[in-house]
């Protein structure tokens, strides 16, 4: 249990940063400003995220979270799916703007509940 702070620390530091690279791609999307698309940028959230993920797992095997009994656990992995997936169609310049706008804000609405369930941890059933 000893490593529980350090993980949980670089969990949520990776979280923060998440969060960070996501909004800089769609600022520099939205700015005309595509060619990030051909530096790292293009990777670097995807080695975060990894990150991010085994740290979660991690806390999970440590603190024996009983995952699908805590309500807000269970909505955070809900509403994570849902932000991959609205933040995938964001970032898909295949995509007509408009659909693009409309995902992005639906992920951006979707991180934002992860943090406040994060931080809240409500009880809902």
């Amino acid at each position: 249990m000893e490593m529980y702070l350090p993980i949980k620390s670089i969990h949520m530091l990776t979280a923060y940063i998440t969060a960070f690279l996501f909004v800089l791609r769609l600022v520099l999307d939205a700015t005309g400003k595509t060619t990030w698309r051909k530096t790292p940028l293009r990777w670097i959230p995807h080695v975060n995220d990894t990150i991010l993920l085994i740290m979660a797992v991690s806390l999970i095997a440590l603190a024996k979270f009983p995952v699908f009994s805590m309500s807000w656990l269970t909505l955070k992995i809900v509403f994570l799916f849902g932000y991959i997936a609205t933040g995938a169609v964001a970032m898909n310049m295949a995509r007509p703007k408009n659909v693009r706008i409309i995902a992005a804000v639906l992920a951006l609405a979707q991180l934002l509940f992860i943090f406040h369930l994060a931080v809240a941890k409500p009880m809902f059933w």
